[in-house]
């Protein structure tokens, strides 16, 4: 018996000649249709506002002026032995550190604070010019001090990652303003060992100025060495009374 190849050869240019209409077809669509290949529709972000004070809608908030019902003290529980003066919250010299009732892993934190006035200042010289500090997860310490007329250490200095890291320029205001620190604060990670997987990680803009960019934390803050990560869970934000006075105001805090 004997086969011809001739049918076959129609039909391969038949089919041939589909594929190059479907591929006309297809480069012949219009912009708006090819751009649907890369539109991704969900997941819907969440709708966020702004109050007029700036706080986002989303964001719990630490310290309005009003009261210290978010804090206790990290001495023993008890309530927050700091002060409210007027609408600002001021460190009580000697009474220790307050912290946050609630506990805390990544976050977004807004907080001002300011350095003691002029007057306070007489006899007050580097590391003791309204010396303070913020604190995530009670461990890893960003600098609050008076920057702008004081000399320190530079990695000591207000915006600095303390004894880690220099912040990239000084954006310190007068004794007379407040300074806003907003922070991105990424928590370590551990495994069910203990082990350390991922690093810390800050972002810190001090007045609108970025002096910190997303810099890798390298272990629990310490005045003395550098001393190891040791496994921890979700801790509370904490603010140092490091015996000299300094103001606060407007702190709140998005978990991320």
């Amino acid at each position: 018996m004997k086969f011809s190849i001739k049918p076959c050869l129609r039909l391969s240019a038949v089919c041939l000649t589909a594929l190059t209409a479907c591929a006309a077809v297809s480069a012949e669509k219009e912009p708006w249709q090819q751009a649907e290949a890369t539109e991704v529709w969900k997941p819907v972000p969440a709708k966020v506002s702004v109050s007029a004070a700036g706080v986002p809608s989303d964001a719990t908030v630490l310290f309005d002026g009003t009261d210290l019902d978010a804090w206790e003290s990290a001495n023993d529980d008890s309530s927050a032995p700091w002060v409210i003066k007027g609408d600002v919250l001021v460190t009580n010299p000697k009474s220790g550190d307050i912290r946050t009732k609630q506990d805390f892993c990544d976050v977004q934190l807004h907080i001002e604070w300011q350095s003691p006035a002029e007057k306070d200042m007489e006899g007050l010289e580097g590391q003791g010019r309204g010396n303070s500090g913020v604190f995530f997860q009670e461990r890893y310490e960003i600098q609050v001090l008076d920057s702008f007329g004081g000399d320190t250490y530079v990695n000591g200095q207000a915006g600095s990652v303390y004894k880690q890291h220099i912040p990239l320029v000084n954006a310190t205001k007068s004794l007379n303003d407040w300074n806003v620190y907003d922070i991105i604060y990424m928590a370590p990670e551990f495994n069910d060992a203990g082990k350390l997987l991922e690093p810390a990680y800050v972002t810190v803009l001090h007045n609108g100025v970025l002096v910190q960019n997303h810099v890798e934390i390298k272990g629990p803050t310490a005045w003395i060495g550098h001393p190891p990560y040791e496994a921890h869970d979700c801790a509370p934000l904490r603010l140092q009374d490091h015996g000299n006075p300094a103001k606060f105001r407007n702190i709140w805090v998005r978990p991320l």
